[in-house]
């Protein structure tokens, strides 16, 4: 049971507060006023019979947050994004250096607007996610008794609807790139591939008898030809080999041979290529000098893909196959507006459903425009 004692010292009385934290552990606080001191007893008696005792920490946000990434299993890429947001976004502001258990909502609130001054609408809800979590984890922690992290408003985000790449301006694109590397465009436009995923591409991969091209490995960005893991165990898969692209993978193959790893895209001194080599300069100086919008990424070949399924009446699902999406979901949101004749299917829904009523039983409307006025 908690107890309160009074001290005297140099003149001064205070009254100590003491108890056992739930793994047994003395604790103690001062008061200057007793009845302050009884009630903090009180308190803690009852938070500990009801289960939501909070344990006195004088740990930062940052800390925490620091703490809390170490032990998540996150993948490399991940790991060091998450990294680089707690550096930047909460170590580096007011919030990190405040304690974990004193920081208010309102004091949330406050950081989330600023970070948006500064950072995209989709990385401040990246950021109010991570916070989120770590807050979550210092809930079960029983570090704090509940989260700041609620009711945070954000800045509103349209998101731009997609406009995939037509098949002239891939092949623009392509044509725009060194000799060595066209086929990596065509590649990617014609398979769907993420970026790691076409740098990591391996000739074992390849069926060129059955048609089948197996995603098995990536190289993350920084990762100096270490292949990984795929995003996630969706984007392992089998993606059907057209014939544009065999034909292209073949010719290059012939001209350029692949590494004794079986890598097919690499440099002319026969190393991998990086992400930022063949996603940045390489395709940034394409897209100039084909003329395509500017912001065009290696990112729009899959969208193009997407779009090229769709258009000829593909399956949601079986899109979300293809380019190693979780769920079908994210193809509705990204390129639901792609849906082929979707304006004429909707008109004769519409026509259908009425001309079954018949014309008998149609209600009678005035034709003349000048009637309804």
């Amino acid at each position: 049971m908690a107890s309160v004692e009074k001290r005297v010292r140099n003149g001064r009385t205070t009254y100590e507060a003491r108890w056992r934290d739930d793994q047994g552990r003395q604790r103690k606080k001062s008061f200057g006023k007793k009845g302050d001191a009884d009630r903090h007893a009180a308190t803690v008696e009852a938070d500990k019979a009801r289960g939501t005792y909070v344990e006195p920490s004088k740990i930062t946000v940052a800390q925490y947050a620091r703490g809390w990434a170490q032990t998540r299993p996150h993948r490399p890429t991940t790991a060091r994004r998450t990294e680089m947001m707690i550096r930047l976004h909460i170590e580096g502001t007011r919030l990190g250096g405040r304690r974990l258990a004193d920081v208010r909502p309102s004091e949330v609130q406050a950081w989330a607007t600023d970070r948006s001054k500064v950072l995209a609408p989709t990385t401040v809800r990246q950021a109010v996610g991570l916070l989120r979590s770590v807050y979550g984890s210092a809930v079960l922690d029983r570090l704090v008794a509940e989260s700041p992290v609620v009711r945070i408003q954000l800045p509103r985000h349209e998101r731009e609807r997609v406009v995939p790449l037509s098949v002239e301006q891939v092949a623009a694109l392509a044509g725009a790139m060194p000799v060595r590397y066209r086929a990596m465009v065509l590649t990617q436009a014609g398979l769907g591939l993420r970026i790691g995923e076409l740098l990591a591409l391996r000739v074992q991969d390849v069926d060129f008898l059955r048609r089948i091209v197996r995603i098995e490995w990536q190289f993350t960005q920084g990762s100096k030809g270490e292949r990984s893991e795929p995003k996630t165990p969706r984007s392992r898969r089998s993606v059907p080999l057209p014939r544009v692209v065999a034909d292209v993978l073949a010719a290059h193959l012939a001209a350029y041979p692949a590494g004794d790893d079986g890598t097919i895209f690499n440099t002319g001194k026969g190393a991998p290529l990086g992400h930022v080599y063949y996603g940045h300069n390489l395709m940034g100086r394409a897209v100039n000098e084909s003329g395509l919008p500017k912001g065009t990424t290696s990112h729009d070949l899959r969208h193009h893909y997407a779009s090229v399924l769709l258009a000829a009446g593909e399956s949601v699902v079986a899109v979300a196959e293809r380019l190693g999406h979780e769920d079908a979901s994210l193809v509705l949101s990204t390129h639901g507006h792609l849906m082929p004749d979707s304006d004429d299917r909707t008109r004769i829904a519409v026509d259908t459903a009425w001309d079954a009523l018949g014309d008998s039983c149609a209600p009678d409307v005035p034709h003349d425009a000048q009637a309804g006025r």
